[in-house]
């Protein structure tokens, strides 16, 4: 999940970025689990996908908004917002590795936003760094120990990144017990039985025998 805040440290910034927004629009924001198409809602029966991420939705807008809001952190590296804006946006390009440092920028600023250490985590799996995304989502965790998309990210990350079929299963019950009713705990049902069909796997076949059996 996304989060944007409209807390703004000057008068001239709230100017500046508004003109901005007014302009361009507002970025929009997905984490995995959410994303569709490209992410990782429920998949049907079969093996689970290659892990992808989401496709890239830059426009020329985007690409202004991203100076924008590079300038007002230049001038303003405190602007936590700001940096939760600017990561959002290169996110949303497929720029996941450019996104990581501002999210990382914002949690310093704002250490128990359990959304923008999500997202982190999320571009850092997304970025290639499938153990600091575990590692970043443990963080969530520690924020709000019954959080939705966390649990279900990691179960993602364990069941595509580190083909823990077993570690994957364990997040996602952990999801359905404390929050049963949610989106999340939807696709968490799904995607525990195709978890549980990689862990048993297929019963196997008996090899036949090119033995001559003796007639009576």
């Amino acid at each position: 999940m996304r989060v944007s805040s409209s807390e703004w440290s000057s008068p001239g910034t709230l100017v500046f970025l508004a003109f901005a927004i007014g302009f361009f629009g507002a970025a929009v924001g997905y984490v995995i689990g959410t994303r569709q198409p490209g992410g990782y809602a429920a998949s049907p029966a079969g093996p689970a996908p290659v892990p992808t991420a989401p496709a890239p939705s830059a426009t020329l807008g985007d690409e202004a908004q991203i100076a924008a809001y590079r300038n007002i952190l230049a001038n303003d590296p405190k602007n936590a917002a700001a940096a939760i804006q600017l990561g959002n946006l290169l996110y949303d390009a497929g720029r996941f590795a450019e996104a990581v440092p501002y999210y990382q920028q914002a949690l310093a600023l704002q250490p128990t936003n359990i959304d923008v250490s999500t997202d982190l985590g999320t571009a850092l799996f997304y970025s290639g760094r499938t153990d600091e995304a575990l590692a970043q989502y443990e963080v969530s965790l520690k924020i709000d120990a019954s959080h939705p998309q966390t649990l279900f990210n990691i179960g993602v990350v364990r069941f595509d990144g580190k083909k823990d079929a077993a570690g994957a299963i364990e997040a996602w019950e952990r999801l359905i017990q404390v929050s049963p009713a949610s989106a999340e705990a939807a696709k968490a049902r799904t995607r525990i039985e195709e978890a549980r069909r990689q862990l048993v796997g297929f019963d196997p076949v008996p090899l036949q025998t090119s033995r001559q059996e003796p007639r009576p």
